[in-house]
């Protein structure tokens, strides 16, 4: 076991601290050091950070914080790097359950590849909201946080840094709002996807709820069982509909181990 380590991680190209031992504590408890450690370019730079702690019968306690220090229920990215972690830092076996603010995800480590089973998320909701000068129509789903999908022509053409601040923040979405995901078909059957993510208050290279919320809109649109999800990352994932809730499967991979000496003014010690 590796005992009071601090790691980067990443899953799909969401990245993320990762706190074992003594670590897990700080990072679980402290929201200014998470804020000062998540700094890109002054600190050392995560869209969130992941706090794991052992329990018994292969299951891990996992606390996940976002970069702006504030906790989250669920982050199946981060949920899928903590099962990796648990497995190849802790001495878990490879199929385990992560403990999560919202549920306990059973999750299977093979070979860089983590899939995860979710439960079914209530009812999708059909919403039209205006905004950024103009209205969208969109589907609210939770997936263990809100997420707003809208279906665009094109992605990668979109004003992404002008609509998805002003819908993240509708009033419609409630006092804490939503993330924001605009998705489009590819030719190779694959489904674009660019999230603007609560927490991190800007785009990251993929969201894994927000891709499962994609893929369960995807396939009842289409009436399939399984969609391939592609993020800003590059990377394809695999959402399936198991008939008793979801699965999302897909790659997550060990960065560097990280001995901070000083985030700003935090001075840290290892």
């Amino acid at each position: 076991m590796t005992h009071d380590a601090l790691w980067l991680m990443e899953g799909a190209g969401n990245d993320f601290l990762v706190g074992v031992g003594s670590w897990s504590g700080r990072l679980a408890s402290d929201p200014k050091l998470v804020t000062g450690l998540c700094r890109r370019h002054r600190g050392i730079g995560a869209d969130g950070v992941l706090a794991l702690d052992v329990e018994e019968d292969a299951r891990v306690r996992l606390h996940y914080r976002n970069a702006d220090g504030s906790r989250a229920r669920f982050c199946a990215n981060g949920t899928r790097c903590a099962a990796l972690a648990a497995v190849e830092l802790l001495g878990m076996p490879s199929e385990l359950v992560v403990l999560t603010d919202w549920v306990e995800i059973p999750a299977r480590v093979d070979s860089g590849q983590v899939a995860l089973q979710l439960p079914t998320p209530d009812p999708a909701e059909e919403i039209t909201l205006d905004a950024a000068g103009r209205e969208w129509m969109g589907i609210l789903i939770k997936v263990g946080v809100p997420h707003l999908v809208i279906a665009v022509d094109e992605a990668a053409g979109l004003d992404f840094l002008e609509a998805a601040p002003a819908l993240r923040w509708h009033p419609a979405l409630g006092p804490d709002g939503a993330n924001v995901s605009f998705v489009n078909r590819h030719s190779d059957a694959t489904v674009g996807i660019r999230t603007f993510e609560r927490g991190v208050e800007g785009e990251t290279l993929s969201c894994g709820s927000a891709m499962v919320a994609a893929g369960i809109v995807e396939m009842a649109d289409r009436d399939v069982t399984s969609a391939r999800v592609r993020p800003a990352s590059g990377d394809v994932l695999i959402v399936e509909d198991l008939g008793t809730g979801f699965g999302l499967t897909g790659p997550a991979r060990f960065i560097a181990e990280v001995r901070p000496v000083e985030v700003g003014n935090l001075k840290l010690e290892t």
